[in-house]
């Protein structure tokens, strides 16, 4: 794939930037559509009614955000590639944070899974009253909410890194690689003001997390209509060929 990329990059860019716009759409299905839909704010009763009531709904939300997954795979790995010419050992380092990230958050949809266990029929949940029930539902939410945050602190690293690549690249337009620094801070803020201080993080929210939705489609409509610079790419692929392997 090193060497087909290298000579044809806007395949692997165009290919690149529709995952990820998929990615992005399949995110706001579960975040916007999904849950901000079914889960009411502070009302435990209310939350797991609303799932009960919807609960292909519910499960649609999981199954797009495992698909989201699904697709980080190959976004990250075409983005290793695109960015390697400049420099490989970051290029490297951005794509392991970055899977970390997938990793954190695909097993965090565990707790997703746990308000349809909780309303299930079965016997053994006789040991519960409905009430609370109820607030394990809620509190299984609330945990995914927290796990999706830490998940995103890798993210938000990944971002700077790629940030500086694309920055440097000359390929690529520098505009694009600000954007993306300024998106990895503001994943970085909004998780450590969840875990630090979650009123804060209340209040920032979502505003704080807009410069970093915008810089991601930004960044995915460019690979799907512009791609690189073609020009720019082969200066910066024999240069890369000159450097050192450690890059």
């Amino acid at each position: 794939m090193h060497s087909s990329i290298e000579r044809s990059p806007q395949i692997y860019a165009r290919l690149g930037g529709l995952l990820y716009l998929a990615i992005i759409l399949l995110g706001l299905f579960g975040e916007m559509f999904v849950r901000a839909t079914l889960v009411a704010s502070g009302d435990p009763a209310a939350t797991a009614n609303n799932i009960l009531a919807s609960d292909l709904l519910w499960r649609a939300g999981i199954v797009g955000d495992l698909l989201m997954h699904v697709f980080d795979v190959p976004v990250i790995v075409v983005l290793y590639f695109l960015l390697r010419p400049v420099s490989e050992s970051l290029s490297l380092l951005a794509t392991l944070i970055n899977l970390v990230q997938t990793a954190v958050l695909v097993s965090n949809k565990l707790n997703l899974l746990f308000p349809l266990f909780l309303q299930a029929d079965a016997s053994y949940l006789s040991a519960f009253s409905p009430e609370q029930l109820h607030v394990l539902s809620y509190l299984a939410i609330k945990a995914h909410g927290f796990g999706f945050g830490i998940g995103l602190i890798f993210f938000g690293f990944a971002c700077l890194v790629r940030g500086y690549l694309i920055f440097k690249s000359g390929y690529l337009p520098r505009t694009l690689g600000v954007l993306i620094l300024i998106a990895g801070l503001c994943y970085l803020t909004n998780s450590f003001a969840l875990l630090l201080a979650p009123s804060f993080a209340a209040s920032i929210v979502p505003g704080i997390l807009a410069p970093a939705f915008i810089g991601e489609l930004a960044l995915c409509l460019w690979l799907i209509i512009k791609g690189v610079n073609t020009e720019q790419w082969n200066l910066q692929v024999a240069l890369s060929h000159a450097r050192p392997a450690s890059g």
